[in-house]
């Protein structure tokens, strides 16, 4: 293990079908799960190859998502859990970039495409994956948190199935910024409950990642989402993203859950909200 220089990242000096020795990192090892600013830390580390049906993309853009939050305090479970095999984990479940190399099988990328990464895995020999539903195969796991080789690299190790052509009219940042999020509002909304016009939508956490592309996705329906937030600034947000209303939860603190409540306590809150 070998500390990087945080002003001085590893220079990207080969061609795309090439891979350098090693490449800078941010890298949480189960000795140091804690708070983020500590598990996390810069390190010079090795480029992995690519297997058969992968591919290794050089990031220019990752995304951040609360995932990464869990993975450094070591909860509700270790990432390590997922791994064992492997000490140290690279997390970051977006990304845009470029394809650096592609392993035995790939046929669909070349060096050089730009691309988004979508962040579900799964065994190609699971049945789910061909024409049915890749969320429910036994083997189903998100990269970058319940695997290694995430976006938050200079390189980072896929399945060639993650790969998505990067649009055209977005920048790095921007094709990075939402994937994770959207594609789960999109699975939810449109996929699961078959979203229509008319239909009303009460979205918890409605300025958050997943609830600014849920709010979006009603509106573009002609869905009547009402979002919850935390203050009437995050209340205003959402109204133009779309949403017919909101509420801000700290008005009805009253019915929040607290901590220590007895069954006969938690019955009377419940009556008192209702």
């Amino acid at each position: 293990m070998a500390q990087a220089d945080l002003t001085k990242p590893t220079e990207i000096s080969v061609e795309p079908g090439e891979l350098p020795e090693t490449m800078t990192a941010w890298v949480i090892r189960q000795d140091r799960e804690g708070e983020p600013a500590d598990a996390f830390q810069l390190e010079e580390i090795e480029v992995p190859e690519p297997g058969a049906l992968e591919v290794v993309v050089r990031v220019m853009a990752a995304g951040v998502n609360y995932n990464n939050v869990w993975a450094a305090l070591g909860q509700p479970v270790s990432v390590f859990r997922y791994h064992p095999d492997e000490e140290h984990h690279i997390g970051g479940s977006d990304a845009s970039g470029i394809v650096w190399k592609t392993g035995p099988g790939v046929t669909k990328w070349k060096p050089g495409d730009e691309v988004i990464i979508h962040c579900n895995q799964a065994s190609y020999e699971d049945v789910e994956v061909h024409g049915l539903d890749p969320l429910a195969a036994p083997s189903q796991k998100i990269w970058g948190y319940e695997t290694s080789w995430g976006s938050f690299a200079q390189f980072t190790k896929v399945q060639a199935q993650q790969l998505i052509p990067k649009p055209k009219n977005l920048t790095w940042e921007e094709s990075a910024s939402y994937g994770l999020v959207y594609f789960t509002a999109y699975r939810m909304l449109i996929d699961q409950c078959d979203l229509q016009a008319g239909h009303k939508v009460l979205i918890w956490g409605a300025a958050g990642g997943l609830g600014v592309f849920a709010t979006q996705l009603c509106a573009i329906t002609g869905a009547q989402a009402v979002g919850v937030v935390s203050s009437a600034e995050k209340g205003e947000l959402v109204k133009r993203l779309g949403a017919v209303d909101y509420i801000d939860r700290n008005e009805f603190k009253g019915m929040m859950r607290k901590g220590g409540e007895s069954p006969d306590e938690e019955k009377a809150r419940f009556k008192e909200s209702r």
